[in-house]
């Protein structure tokens, strides 16, 4: 690594450099490592060596991070992680424009939950501003995640009476056969994923007391069938496994007061070979609808660990030739 360029980054205060390094200095490994720069940290002045252009890079980089920091925002890996894709493929102030955005939902444990990426907080607009979101986007993204949070977030400022989450029943590639206990018990492994969120933002208790109130109701999607849903938020995941009738049917649940989310990732379709998604027939059919938004996510909106972005590429670039 040539080191024929050398710059200094002047860091606030010394809480500011040592949410910047990370632990063991994690984070500025991270970045010397993606960058191939060389990082000296004297105090809280940050030497920076190497080329020139990944240099320049590096203190875009810092300059992000403690933008982010000075908004109020704690740092970990994967802001770390965002910041470095944004800066390398030229996008601006990208860590800068979430370090604004709005708080969308406390936690049971007290944690503020945001957008993570500038796809995520566009994906939350879009949902404030439409009574109907599609949600397209790979694993990781947090697409029906987020969706449960902005639905929690329309029951507590009374904008909704309800909740409504449901997902088609279709095995994920696998015959699980008999399965056993009451019709309750053998669909609920299929919407265990929208148990997980409620459970993350309201906590169980809570999430429990509203199922028994019916506040949230949780349904396979063959539930819908015949309803009429006012003043509800519904939210439709896994949507890739729906066919076309169903999409219809479910959309037109819809009633007065009412908003729906659907989401799903049109590269892990489950359906029987030959049938066509209800989420790419929707993708056609309503497409000029106005009041209908899609909105797409991708790797970079991936906020699980860093490998999934990496995997998703993979197979992306190189699944189709095997």
């Amino acid at each position: 690594m040539q080191e024929n360029t050398e710059a200094r980054v002047i860091l606030e205060d010394i809480n500011t450099a040592a949410e910047i390094f990370g632990r063991n200095d994690e984070h500025l490994a991270l970045i010397e490592r993606v960058l191939g720069v060389r990082v000296v940290a004297r105090g809280e002045e940050l030497v920076i060596l190497g080329n020139p252009e990944q240099v320049k890079l590096a203190e875009e980089v810092f300059d992000q991070l403690q933008n982010f920091y000075r908004a109020g925002n704690r740092l970990t890996l994967l802001e770390i992680n965002y910041a470095l894709k944004a800066v390398r493929a030229g996008v601006k102030n990208a860590l800068s424009g979430l370090a604004t955005a709005d708080i969308s939902v406390v936690s049971a444990r007290g944690k503020q939950i945001k957008p993570k990426t500038l796809g995520q907080k566009l994906y939350l607009e879009a949902i404030k501003k439409n009574d109907v979101v599609f949600s397209i986007g790979p694993a990781g993204t947090g697409k029906s995640y987020l969706a449960v949070v902005m639905a929690i977030r329309a029951l507590r400022n009374k904008e909704v009476n309800r909740l409504v989450l449901t997902r088609p029943a279709v095995e994920a590639g696998e015959k699980l056969g008999f399965l056993p206990g009451d019709l309750q018990e053998k669909v609920d492994p299929y919407l265990r994923p929208l148990y997980d969120a409620l459970y993350d933002v309201l906590g169980m208790d809570h999430t429990q007391k509203y199922l028994e109130r019916g506040i949230i109701e949780i349904a396979p999607l063959a539930y819908m069938r015949g309803r009429t849903l006012d003043d509800a938020f519904i939210i439709l995941d896994e949507a890739q496994n729906t066919t076309a009738e169903q999409m219809k049917m479910f959309l037109t649940r819809l009633g007065f007061g009412s908003k729906a989310v659907i989401t799903g990732d049109i590269t892990q379709i489950d359906l029987p070979r030959g049938q066509v998604s209800g989420l790419v027939n929707a993708r056609k059919v309503l497409a000029d609808i106005s009041g209908i938004v899609f909105h797409y996510l991708t790797g970079e909106d991936i906020v699980r660990h860093p490998l999934v972005q990496d995997i998703v590429r993979a197979y992306d670039e190189k699944g189709r030739e095997i």
